[in-house]
C-alpha cells in the first residue's frame, strides 16, 4: 500500500492485472459476523469451503519489495450468493478449469473474476 506495508487483499473491479498473477491455494476461509447470541462478546466464526473440492484456488497478484521481498496479495469482488448473507466483500475464487488462464496474461482478467454459482461453498460456524 501507499503506506510501504503489505495489503493483504485488492479490490479486482475495473483491473485486468496484465502481470504477476498468482495462484493462492487454500482448503477454507472464514468470515466473521456480529454475534447472534445475546451478550456475546465475540463474533461469530464461519469456515468456506469449496463443495467437492478439498483445494481451490484464490487469484492473487504479487511483486517483489526491499522490504519484505515477495509478497502476495488476495483479490476481492462483490460477494456471490453465498458469501452475501455474511459480508459485503469476498474473496476472488477461480474455478479449477480457470488456473491455467490466470497464469496467462493475455487472457482478460475481467472475463475470469466473477462469483461462483450459488451453492459452490459451504458454510459452517465454527465459533
Amino acid at each position: 500500500g501507499p503506506s510501504k506495508k503489505p495489503v493483504y487483499n485488492f479490490r479486482s473491479e475495473g483491473r485486468e492485472f496484465a502481470s504477476n498473477r498468482a495462484l493462492i491455494l487454500s482448503d477454507g476461509f472464514y468470515e466473521f459476523t456480529d454475534p447472534t447470541e445475546k451478550g456475546k462478546k465475540r463474533k461469530d466464526k464461519w469456515l468456506f469451503r469449496k463443495v467437492g473440492e478439498p483445494v481451490f484456488a484464490i487469484a492473487g497478484i504479487w511483486r517483489e519489495t526491499e522490504e519484505v521481498g515477495e509478497a502476495f496479495t488476495m483479490l476481492t469482488m462483490e460477494p456471490g450468493p453465498d458469501i452475501a448473507p455474511y459480508h459485503d466483500r469476498q474473496i476472488v475464487i477461480l474455478e479449477r478449469e480457470a488456473w491455467a488462464d490466470w497464469l496467462d496474461p493475455s487472457v482478460s482478467a475481467k472475463t475470469l473474476i466473477k462469483p461462483l454459482p450459488a451453492g459452490s461453498l459451504s458454510a459452517e460456524q465454527v465459533g
